[in-house]
Parts: structure tokens; C-alpha cells; sequence
């Protein structure tokens, strides 16, 4: 029988049985999300407190993505700006030095409880979870610190839309928009809306830019779609298959422990109406006599029963046979939707070899590198322009010309932790490699494990001067003989 179709695209088609019920409506980018919002967010939160898998998951994400935190690597570009590398370099460590002096310490932050990769994560996280991470940029110069540049984390709940801004089209989920659909300002409420007794919620409207063109609020979200203002959380595609395993899973286990509490059954072949005759008019008293014996199962234990009965195994059929390859299939679902492999996502590698390991984690990498370079774009750099901005003005940094050439001195790059090794011998041999063939630099190598390949350096001169030293530099560690050869002679 032909193939029948009412249009050129069978995804199109409204009459065939898979598809003429799914008829989901067509919106904007923040129609189809604003409204919807505050419930994918919470159930979001929920999942992340209570379901070990999602815990975990999001915890896998910030480890390999800001991990210990995100180091400066301060690198303008030299070229445009008509220096020379020797000046660059000089320029750079001075920048990077100064900017560790505020960033490693909680001066950085207008609540004084986190350093700069404190406020990393916890933007990062808030990204994950909640969709979005939100801050304002302060200038509190009374705080006897060398510099004023802090900032206030908020949370994303807090930017919403005032009452009296409901019938304003240029006011999308709290955020003001010009024609072009640039931010101008934010609504955020003084308190959270959850805090709030009276239900009544009190809003600031907080612009974008100072009248000088500086920061205000730093609002970190991904866009899928054009005009998207607001963010949605990483579980938002996988949540249903979460909390269907959660009820599975619950289920299953309850099941488990019903049925190991069941040890036999007694069978007797008299009915209700025989037993209540024999007691004189109630089966309880059969079992009120079954119970004075205190029959228990133990080992070697002989159980007396009357005529007629008879001791019964119970096989339960719980834990499901299947349980384990419906559960690990589901798993593997939730993980493509994370974009993480199933080995990386419930942390198990008992069953793969070193190739399957190496490519798994390679795909992971793509998305740890990916998202990390997100962050530094949307979050690091522009907290760094705000901070060399004041370093500058202060006259601690010298930038001619800062403001016409902005994008030139605030270049950089962020260094994460490393991917670390699952082979070292293997991957060591092809680092040396690359960097034999001229198919790597050293800054490339040593950034993808977490280091600064100029301290390297510096931290090797140094070792190798003090082996000279000490007297153990014509010590040739090759000329030793192997354990193996040891033992043989």
C-alpha cells in the first residue's frame, strides 16, 4: 500500500496517525519561554536538591568548566596598538599581578564572601540551574581597599516585569529593550519574590550603561533563538525523563523492599467459611493461633502448621531482571541531553577501554571548551574592563588612548583547569610530539592542563639551578639501569 500524504513534507502532515495530534504553537522566542519561566526553574532547583543524578551532572559541568577558577592571561594586542612583544609581555604580568591582588581576595565582591572564582561558579551554576546569571557592577570606594570595582551577585528570579510595565511591549521579562532590541534597562526587585510576606513586590529600574558608558549589570544567558532576553536552564529538554526515572527508580525500590519483607506463605486448604466454623465464627482466631506458636524462619528452624497447610517459598519478581538496562538506556538519554557521556555523567569507566574513554571525554572537551569560552566572553572579560578601567584611572596601569582603543587593551584569555590524563605515558609522548613537529606551542600544551607555560618555565629555571647547586647535575638518570635490570643481575 502507497505511502499517503497531504502535503510535501511528511513532518507537515496533519492527517497521519504519528503526527495529526502534535500541533504545538508557534511564538516568539520570549513568548514561548517568559511566561513558562518560573516553573522550569523551579522544578530545575528541585531536581538539582533531590535527584543524585542531576546533582552530579551539574557538578561534572562546573568541575571541567571553571573547576578551581578561571586565571588571567592578559594579552593586548601589541600589534594594533604599534608596540613591540617585549613591551606586551612586560605590560601583561604587571596587569595580571595587580589584577590578582583584587581578584584572589573577597574584595571583589560587594558581600565580601567570595573571591573572583567563587563569583565564576557561582554565575556558572546559576547559568546551569537557573538559566541565567545576573550581577551589578558597584563602585564602593569606602571600604578601605585599593580599589572601588565590586561586585553583587542577584538572583535571576529578581528580574522581572513591574505591574506597571505589563502593557509595555518594550519590556520583555523585566528587561527594557530600544527598537533594535538592545538592552537599556533592567527591572529588578528589591527583595526576592519569594521573600515577600504581602505578595506585594517593590522594582528599581537599574539602566544598562552609566552616562559615561560603564556597566551596570552584567547578565549572563544563552540565546538559541534571535530575540531570546531570558535564559533557560540545562535540564529544561530532559527534565520529564528525570523525574519519570525518579519515579521508576522510587518505585522499583519500594517494590524491593515490600517483597523482602515477605519470607513464606502458609497455605491451607480450608476456605473462610471452614475456618470461621472451626474457630467458631472468625478466621482471625486462625491466625491469633498461628501467631501464639511465634513461627519464625531461621536456619534449621522446624515450623509446625496445621493439618492440611503447607509452607509456601515467595519468589518475588523484584528487582526487575531489566531494571539495570532500562535504567542505564534512560541514563544514556539524559546524558546526550546534557551532552555528556554516560561514562562521564554516572562517573563509571568500568566498562571502557582506553580508546571508548579517550573519545568520550574528547566529545565532552568540545562542550567543556565550549561553554568555558562562553563564560570568559560574557562573564570574565567584561568584569576585567570594568576592574582595568579603574586600574587605569588610578594610574596604576598605563593605557593611552584607553577608551578609543578599548577592545585592544582589554584583550585576553582565561585559563581553565585541565583535562587531565588518562594515559600519561601515551599523552605525554604526543604533547612532545606536537611540540617537536612545531603542531603545538608550549602556552598551548601547558594551558590544557591548567598551567601557565611562563611559570613553567621560571619554576624549571629555577630547579635546574639549584640541581646545579647542589652538585646533582651530571646525575644522567638514563645511564641508571630499570628495576628489571637490577633484579636480573
Amino acid at each position: 500500500m502507497p505511502y499517503c500524504v497531504d502535503t510535501a513534507h511528511r513532518s507537515a502532515s496533519l492527517t497521519s496517525r504519528e503526527l495529526s495530534s502534535w500541533n504545538p504553537l508557534i511564538g516568539s522566542a520570549d513568548s514561548d519561554l517568559v511566561d513558562e519561566l518560573s516553573t522550569i526553574v523551579s522544578r530545575s532547583r528541585d531536581l538539582v536538591r533531590n535527584h543524585g543524578v542531576a546533582s552530579g551532572a551539574i557538578q561534572t559541568i562546573v568541575d571541567n568548566v571553571v573547576g578551581t577558577g578561571l586565571r588571567l592571561s592578559a594579552s593586548p594586542d601589541y600589534k594594533a596598538l604599534g608596540k613591540d612583544k617585549q613591551w606586551a609581555d612586560s605590560w601583561s604580568r604587571k596587569t595580571e599581578a595587580l589584577w590578582r591582588s583584587w581578584a584572589d581576595t573577597t574584595d571583589c565582591d560587594a558581600a565580601r564572601s567570595l573571591t573572583f572564582n567563587g563569583l565564576t561558579t557561582q554565575v556558572f551554576r546559576s547559568g546551569l540551574v537557573n538559566g541565567e546569571g545576573l550581577a551589578l557592577p558597584l563602585w564602593l570606594p569606602n571600604r578601605g581597599s585599593v580599589f572601588a570595582t565590586c561586585l553583587q551577585l542577584v538572583e535571576s528570579d529578581r528580574l522581572g516585569d513591574p505591574r506597571a510595565s505589563l502593557a509595555d511591549k518594550n519590556i520583555k521579562g523585566g528587561i527594557e529593550l530600544d527598537k533594535y532590541g538592545a538592552p537599556t534597562a533592567y527591572h529588578i526587585a528589591k527583595t526576592h519574590p519569594g521573600d515577600s510576606v504581602s505578595g506585594a513586590v517593590e522594582y528599581e529600574r537599574i539602566p544598562t550603561f552609566t552616562r559615561f558608558g560603564r556597566k551596570r549589570v552584567i547578565h549572563v544567558h544563552d540565546k538559541e533563538r534571535t530575540g531570546q532576553n531570558r535564559g533557560k536552564p540545562i535540564l529544561t529538554s530532559i527534565m520529564p525523563l528525570f523525574k519519570m526515572l525518579d519515579h521508576y527508580e522510587r518505585s522499583e525500590l519500594q517494590a524491593a523492599v515490600v517483597n523482602a519483607m515477605i519470607a513464606a506463605f502458609i497455605e491451607t486448604p480450608m476456605d473462610s467459611e471452614s475456618i470461621a466454623e472451626m474457630f467458631g465464627g472468625s478466621g482471625d482466631d486462625y491466625m491469633a493461633a498461628k501467631n501464639e506458636w511465634q513461627v519464625k524462619l531461621q536456619g534449621g528452624a522446624v515450623i509446625p502448621v496445621f493439618p492440611g497447610d503447607k509452607v509456601a517459598p515467595f519468589t518475588p519478581s523484584r528487582p526487575n531482571s531489566a531494571y539495570s538496562s532500562f535504567v542505564e538506556n534512560v541514563l544514556r538519554h539524559i546524558g546526550a541531553g546534557l551532552n555528556l557521556p554516560f561514562e562521564l555523567l554516572m562517573k563509571d569507566f568500568s566498562k571502557t577501554n582506553y580508546s571508548s574513554a579517550r573519545a568520550a571525554l574528547m566529545e565532552a572537551w568540545r562542550f567543556f571548551l565550549g561553554r568555558r569560552s562562553w563564560l570568559s566572553t560574557y562573564w570574565a572579560r567584561p568584569v576585567y574592563e570594568l576592574w582595568l578601567e579603574e586600574a587605569i584611572s588610578k594610574g596604576l596601569i598605563e593605557a593611552p588612548d584607553f577608551y578609543k582603543n578599548k577592545a585592544l587593551w582589554t584583550r585576553c584569555k582565561w585559563i581553565g583547569p585541565g583535562r587531565g590524563w588518562i594515559d600519561p605515558v601515551k599523552e605525554a609522548k604526543a604533547s612532545k610530539l606536537r611540540l617537536d613537529n612545531s603542531l603545538a606551542t608550549l602556552e598551548d600544551e601547558c594551558a590544557a592542563q591548567g598551567l601557565d607555560w611562563e611559570e613553567v618555565l621560571e619554576q624549571r629555571a629555577r630547579e635546574q639551578a639549584k640541581i646545579k647547586e647542589l652538585g646533582l647535575g651530571d646525575t644522567d638518570l638514563s645511564d641508571r639501569p630499570s628495576q628489571s635490570e637490577t633484579a636480573s643481575l
